[in-house]
C-alpha cells in the first residue's frame, strides 16, 4: 500500500488500519512521504493508547516518534505541534494518574483511621467495602440494636469543604439503593438502621480531625 492509501484511510477514519499498514510501509521505504504517514498514523495510535488507558503502549509509541522525527518534513511545524501535544498529552495522565493514586491512598488511610475509631466506640464492624454492582458502602457496624452503614470522607486540610457535604443528592441516591440491596440480600428488612457520615479531616502523620456524624438524614429515603 502507498503513502497516500494509507492518508485516505486515515481520513476515512480507519486509524489502526492505517497505522498498521504504515509500518509495514515503513519497513521498505524511509522517504519523506512514507516517513509522514508513518508519524502521522502513529499520532493517531498514541492518543488513542491514552485515552483507552494504555500509557504504557503509548509511552512506546511516542519514543518511536521521537526517533522518526528527523525523516518526517515539517515545513509548517505540524510535527513539532503534534509531538508537543503528544508529549503534553502523556504528562497530563501521568499527573492525572499520580492524584488518583494519592486520592486511594488517602481514602484507604482514612476507612482504618474510621474503623478504628469505631471499634473504640463499641460498634462491631460487620463488613468494609461492601459492594452491590458500582456501588459500594464503605462500613456496615453494629451499634447494639442499630444496624449503621457509614460513609467515610476524608479530605486534607487545605480543603474548603467539609467531607460530608461530598455527599450530594446523587451520592445519597447511590448509598439509598446499595443500602436496600444489603437488606434484601441479607433478609433483614425489619432490622432498625440508620445512615452516618464519618468525616476525616488531615494527612497521614499527623493527628487528624474526626468527626462522626450520626443518623444523616438521606434525603432519598
Amino acid at each position: 500500500m502507498t503513502a497516500k492509501e494509507i492518508f485516505d484511510l486515515r481520513k476515512q477514519g480507519r486509524k489502526e488500519e492505517a497505522y498498521q499498514e504504515a509500518r509495514q510501509l515503513y519497513v521498505t521505504d524511509k522517504s519523506g512521504y512514507a516517513s509522514a504517514a508513518m508519524f502521522w498514523t502513529a499520532v493517531d495510535i498514541l492518543r488513542s493508547r491514552v485515552n483507552e488507558g494504555k500509557t504504557d503502549e503509548a509511552k512506546k509509541i511516542l519514543t518511536a516518534l521521537e526517533r522518526l522525527l528527523p525523516n518526517v518534513p515539517d515545513k509548517d511545524g505540524w510535527v513539532s505541534d503534534a509531538m508537543n501535544s503528544c508529549r503534553n498529552l502523556l504528562e497530563k495522565r501521568r499527573h492525572h494518574l499520580e492524584d488518583g493514586a494519592v486520592n486511594i491512598a488517602v481514602g484507604t488511610w482514612g476507612e482504618e483511621l474510621a474503623t478504628a475509631y469505631l471499634r473504640k466506640k463499641g460498634y462491631v464492624i460487620l463488613q468494609r467495602d461492601w459492594h452491590s454492582g458500582h456501588r459500594d458502602i464503605d462500613i456496615i457496624a453494629q451499634d447494639n440494636e442499630w444496624l449503621v452503614f457509614i460513609e467515610v470522607k476524608t479530605r486534607s486540610k487545605d480543603v474548603i469543604a467539609r467531607p460530608e457535604q461530598a455527599v450530594d443528592w446523587r451520592k445519597q441516591r447511590n448509598i439509598m439503593r446499595s443500602i436496600n440491596h444489603y437488606l434484601h440480600y441479607r433478609n433483614i428488612i425489619e432490622q432498625p438502621w440508620r445512615f452516618d457520615v464519618i468525616s476525616i479531616v488531615g494527612t497521614a502523620g499527623k493527628e487528624p480531625e474526626i468527626e462522626h456524624i450520626e443518623d444523616f438524614q438521606l434525603s432519598v429515603r
